[in-house]
């Protein structure tokens, strides 16, 4: 096992639009399945796919989606829910039906999330997976300690965390301490994975995730025993590499 192939690239800028083309590529098959995911690094893919669409141009409605997490405790109309975030960002703009786009159940329990599993399953798995890594490599909402095959599930965000999305948030509204997320189980499943990784605050991240031991301590290190990894982060994240040194 070779492990993940890194493409570092000298701006963030070249790691949305590297993104955006490989995404764009997948959704050129008949019946794409795609997990998406949210935070800040995925808005500039978002803003490169929105500007692919145009008549003649990327078609996104035949596609079928499946997002990695939504926050505990707030209604999909929330400003701050990932339901609105891609709306806003993706959805809407390529008018992509809303039987074809899917987020997990953040006020559901245990059934919705087995449905959610069910759902991936029936559409036939996912075919390419976009991550972010958090600061404390996480990915999705999968915290230091999750197990490396664990499922959608509901979970409790780490206060880093919490910070971190806080000025996603209007002023005064406190971030959800749980959320619901895709298992670390459930994103390796995925034919082929998309990880991205920007800006110095995510370089410690991701060579631990990279090039250190595969540990729930740091769960995108679980990326290590997938057979198709593509790693896009700009020169910033990926400073603390080895093959940088090199």
């Amino acid at each position: 096992m070779s492990g993940p192939r890194v493409e570092i690239l000298d701006s963030a800028t070249d790691v949305a639009e590297r993104a955006a083309a490989r995404i764009a590529a997948a959704c050129a098959a008949p019946s794409p399945v795609l997990g998406l995911a949210t935070g800040r690094t995925p808005l500039a893919v978002y803003a490169a796919l929105r500007e692919r669409i145009a008549p003649g141009g990327l078609r996104l409605d035949h596609a079928t989606f499946f997002n990695l997490d939504e926050y505990a405790g707030l209604p999909p109309g929330h400003p701050a829910s990932f339901a609105s975030y891609m709306r806003r960002e993706l959805f809407d703009p390529a008018s992509v039906p809303e039987g074809r786009w899917h987020l997990p159940d953040g006020n559901g329990g245990p059934a919705e999330a087995d449905g959610y599993e069910a759902a991936i399953a029936a559409a036939g798995g996912i075919g390419l997976q976009l991550l972010g890594i958090g600061r404390n490599g996480h990915v999705g909402f999968n915290e230091p300690g999750a197990a490396h095959d664990s499922r959608t599930r509901r979970v409790r965000l780490t206060e880093q965390t919490r910070q971190a999305n806080a000025p996603d948030f209007p002023a005064g509204t406190p971030v959800p301490e749980h959320a619901v997320t895709m298992g670390i189980g459930t994103i390796l499943e995925a034919r082929e994975i998309l990880l991205l990784a920007t800006g110095a605050a995510k370089a410690e991240a991701l060579a631990a995730a990279l090039e250190g031991p595969v540990t729930e301590a740091v769960p995108a290190s679980a990326l290590q025993r997938h057979p198709r990894v593509t790693v896009l982060c700009d020169v910033a994240a990926g400073r603390n590499l080895r093959r940088m040194a090199a």
